[in-house]
């Protein structure tokens, strides 16, 4: 182990712990970000912990060999977050297998930190001790967060009841929450991350002129989890039969947001007959990997990122990595408690996995006909090159479309209230040409 020259005046024993902290680090996220891009939550957390168990590793063994003053001590720490990684990388853990371990490991880690503290103090002078005295309080703190998070999460379905219905689709239950009366009914399709609380604005304020149904896709909400994430072509085939389920009758004005415009244009592909019109609201364009240069960089980086959130979430960091909320009181309370947890976080993971396959089935919906489109665009994407291109495409797709732009952010569109009463006015747009026959317009 070699020291840049500007720490080599430090004793032998600091710079050994400072380069043990730094191999752990890095190979921690050398691990979870290159080795395993976009994993599971177990093999995430077991490669973290292999590479933290390798700086602990390095510490015992470098601190005899360079420093004179051999660390004994941290070959337990180095051993027993080596092993317990090895293991959850080599056998993965469901979810629920999870949920229980995370109820033992917390008070073990606790003592194993009073116990590494206690040896440090031993057998380090206080100048490298203080180096780890901040890596022993993180790790005192991930422990009582994993303990809070296991306290508090079962609480958040019971605090927030589903307020929509929740119905049998196969081998699994979906939630819908259908608000307002008249037709065409509206369906509303969610962006990653985005489940049917996060249109609460948009629905109650669309709902006072027509219907409209908002829905948790499998693994979203209030839905149950299902075993692989879902495509664009089998999401589709959940929604045909839980519309049916619901007594809600076609055709549909189809409403996404972000990637739940492809997740609707694969819907309108696979039964057209259910398509009346469609709302597109800043959406994804189902070429996007080809049209807009920096989408596949992107891309790698955001499986890479949103790989570590579960993770995160499992230790408590749920409410700082989760969204922020624009909707005003409960709703937004319910959007943040939600969107906050291993679950949402996990469903983030899964969806973005799949995109890929999404986009590419959302190609064969080629054309919408005459059949009213209303396309907005959001002012804060057009700095990404491809975007407008992209979005005026997807107006192509019907002869009877408006394409306009709104001054919103991504997330705004159905976030913040420039973007919901667009949306909302799209939405009416849309749903009065349907009735009337008339092409569609907007003020």
């Amino acid at each position: 182990m070699s020291f840049p020259l500007h720490l080599r005046h430090l004793e032998p024993v600091t710079r050994v712990v400072l380069g043990s902290l730094v191999v752990g680090a890095a190979s921690a996220l050398i691990l979870a970000l290159v080795a395993f891009p976009g994993a599971t939550e177990s093999v995430v957390t077991g490669s973290l912990l292999v590479g933290f168990g390798a700086g602990w590793g390095t510490l015992a063994v470098a601190s005899g060999r360079r420093a004179g003053r051999p660390q004994r001590w941290a070959r337990v720490p180095a051993v027993a977050m080596a092993a317990t990684g090895a293991g959850l990388v080599a056998f993965s853990p469901d979810d629920a297998a999870l949920s229980v371990v995370s109820w033992v490991w917390p008070p073990l880690m606790l003592a194993l930190v009073a116990w590494m503290f206690v040896q440090a103090r031993r057998a380090l002078p206080a100048g490298p001790r203080r180096l780890l005295v901040p890596v022993f309080a993180a790790l005192a703190a991930v422990s009582v967060g994993a303990l809070v998070q296991d306290v508090s999460a079962p609480r958040v379905l019971h605090t927030h009841p589903a307020p929509g219905r929740v119905l049998t689709v196969g081998d699994h239950h979906l939630h819908i929450d259908c608000r307002g009366a008249g037709g065409p009914t509206v369906v509303l399709f969610n962006g990653l991350g985005e489940f049917s609380a996060s249109w609460a604005r948009i629905a109650d304020q669309a709902g006072t002129t027509t219907r409209v149904c908002a829905y948790d896709r499998a693994g979203q909400g209030w839905s149950d989890d299902v075993d692989e994430p879902q495509d664009g072509v089998t999401a589709a085939a959940d929604l045909h039969a839980l519309l049916a389920a619901a007594g809600e009758h076609g055709p549909y004005v189809l409403v996404g947001h972000s990637i739940g415009g492809p997740y609707a244009l694969t819907y309108a592909a696979q039964y057209p007959q259910d398509v009346a019109g469609m709302v597109l609201l800043d959406s994804s364009s189902p070429r996007q990997f080809a049209d807009m240069p920096a989408y596949p960089m992107q891309y790698a980086l955001m499986k890479r990122g949103l790989s570590l959130l579960p993770t995160l979430a499992r230790v408590g960091l749920g409410p700082v990595i989760g969204p922020s909320s624009h909707l005003p009181g409960a709703e937004g309370d319910v959007v943040e408690a939600m969107g906050s947890t291993v679950r949402a976080e996990r469903n983030g993971r899964d969806e973005l996995s799949v995109i890929p396959r999404v986009f590419e089935q959302s190609q064969a919906l080629t054309t919408l006909g005459d059949r009213p489109l209303v396309v907005l665009t959001a002012s804060g994407s057009l700095g990404d090159e491809g975007w407008s291109a992209a979005q005026d495409r997807l107006a192509a797709l019907s002869s009877d479309s408006v394409h306009r732009g709104v001054d919103a952010s991504h997330a705004g569109m159905v976030g913040d209230p420039n973007g919901w009463d667009a949306a909302t006015a799209a939405i009416t747009a849309v749903a009065r040409s349907v009735r009337t026959g008339s092409a569609v317009s907007l003020p």
